[in-house]
Formats: C-alpha cells, sequence, structure tokens
C-alpha cells in the first residue's frame, strides 16, 4: 500500500480535496521498511532506529478522518436509499478508518521499537483498511444527484476508443462487476502503460492503484452492505441503478489528471 493513504477523492492522482491525511513520510517510511526487511536481526540498527522515531514523531496526532459527503444521504434515492447511506457511511466506512488508526499507531509503536516482524505483520490490517477507506473516499465522490455524461470530452472519448460506445463501456463494466465472487470492487480505470482505459476487478478492499499501478477512475463497492437492504441478493439491479447516479465531471477530472 502507498504510505500516501489518502484520504481523498483524488489520493491516488494527488489531488485531494478534502481535509484529510497525507502520508508525507511515504519515501522514508518505504526505503525504511525496505531496508529493514533484508536485515537478519529482527531489530532495527540505531540509525534506522532514530529515523523511524523522527519521521512518526513528525506525523503523530495526523489521523485519517471519515470525508463530509457533498449531498445529503437521501439525495441518491431511489438509486441507493437513504438508509443505506448513512449505514454505509456513517457506520461501515467510519469502521474503516478507526481501525486505519489504530493500525497506524501499531505500526508506528513497532517501527519506534525496531521489530520489524510487528511491522510487516501489520501490513495486512493496513492494507485492508487503508483500502477500505481509500476505496470508499473514491466511490462517495464518483456519485451525485444530478448524474450528466458529457459527449464529446476527454472521457468520451477515451471510452470509445476503449469500448466503442458508452453503452458497450456500462456493460462490460457491470458485468465483470457482477461476477466478482464474494466482496469486492469493480473498477472503471486508465493504465498508465497502454495509456488507455480498462476495467478491474478486485476482492476484499484491496486499494487499486497500490495494488495493480491502475489509476482508479470510478469504483463500484459490490459488498453486501452497499446494497443488500435496498436489493438484497440481486447485485445486478443494484448495479444496473449505480449507473444513474455516476458523478462523469469527477471521471473525467481524473482522467485527464492521471494522464499527465
Amino acid at each position: 500500500l502507498r504510505t500516501s493513504i489518502v484520504i481523498t477523492h483524488h489520493q491516488s492522482i494527488n489531488q485531494p480535496t478534502n481535509q484529510s491525511i497525507n502520508m508525507s513520510g511515504k519515501k522514508l517510511a518505504d526505503s525504511a521498511l525496505r531496508a529493514a526487511i533484508h536485515l537478519p536481526s529482527s531489530k532495527l540498527p540505531t540509525e534506522l532506529a532514530k529515523s523511524s522515531t523522527a519521521l512518526f514523531s513528525a506525523l503523530s496526532g495526523v489521523k485519517a478522518s471519515l470525508p463530509d459527503l457533498p449531498y445529503d444521504y437521501n439525495a441518491l434515492e431511489p438509486a441507493i436509499s437513504a438508509q443505506i447511506m448513512e449505514i454505509h457511511h456513517s457506520k461501515h466506512h467510519q469502521t474503516y478508518v478507526t481501525n486505519l488508526n489504530a493500525t497506524m499507531e501499531k505500526i508506528d509503536s513497532a517501527m519506534v521499537a525496531g521489530d520489524v516482524s510487528a511491522t510487516i505483520a501489520l501490513q495486512g490490517a493496513l492494507k485492508f483498511n487503508g483500502g477500505g477507506h481509500i476505496n470508499h473516499t473514491l466511490f462517495w465522490e464518483n456519485l451525485s444527484p444530478n448524474s450528466s455524461y458529457k459527449e464529446g470530452g476527454a472521457l468520451d472519448a477515451a471510452i470509445k476508443e476503449r469500448f466503442g460506445s458508452k453503452d458497450d463501456m456500462i456493460a462490460e463494466v457491470s458485468a465483470k462487476t457482477v461476477a466478482i465472487q464474494g466482496s469486492g470492487w469493480g473498477w472503471l480505470v486508465y493504465d498508465p502503460k497502454t495509456k488507455m482505459i480498462d476495467v478491474e476487478c478486485l476482492p476484499n478492499q484491496d486499494p487499486l492503484e497500490a495494488t495493480t499501478g491502475l489509476k482508479p477512475l470510478l469504483g463500484i463497492d459490490v459488498w453486501e452492505h452497499a446494497y443488500y437492504l435496498d436489493y438484497k441478493n440481486v447485485r445486478p439491479d443494484y448495479v444496473k441503478a449505480v449507473w444513474d447516479i455516476i458523478n462523469w465531471d469527477v471521471v473525467e477530472e481524473r482522467l485527464v489528471a492521471a494522464k499527465k
């Protein structure tokens, strides 16, 4: 997971819009862990421990926070009910934030103590809770009660190049997202290698960019807590409804930024 566990809508394209956290010690933390993981001892050398202490002291008090929504809980009805939105945002997303902060505190303590084994053992919790926070923050900003698609823009051109049409893109993203086994996310992405947009699906709360290098443009949450109260076990109906509330302006902004 990138240490910049951000935490705003454009975390992955470095255009934060919310007051949350930006782990500015990215390179120091990454290099410290890379160096430490090759040591025969489970303890960091004194110099590295001092560096870790300085890094995390600088970050002390900086915590992830639940982002405010740019719309009311009932604004996305009937596609997503106010009840679902309130529970999903204030309960589920908040849990990821709480657990992420707790995990970061444990990593802080482990690095200060020079305990490489403990630091490595916490990476699963960091990936899951950090990913949950990133994914949901992106998701909320993907949505809008005033969905409007602009023909002829950069996004429209990229969609037509890869899929042929918007409808064909929706069909492919939907089919692959609905087919996710268990819980996960379906993504419309930008691939820096091919310079094209594409579709990617990931399980659980795996953060897209940190695990694949792909840039998130649009994500659909298919954990059951995202839709079960409204759609029961009929995931296809939920995925179909989501397309009525997509904030296409945000998707295009992410694409333009990802290409830079």
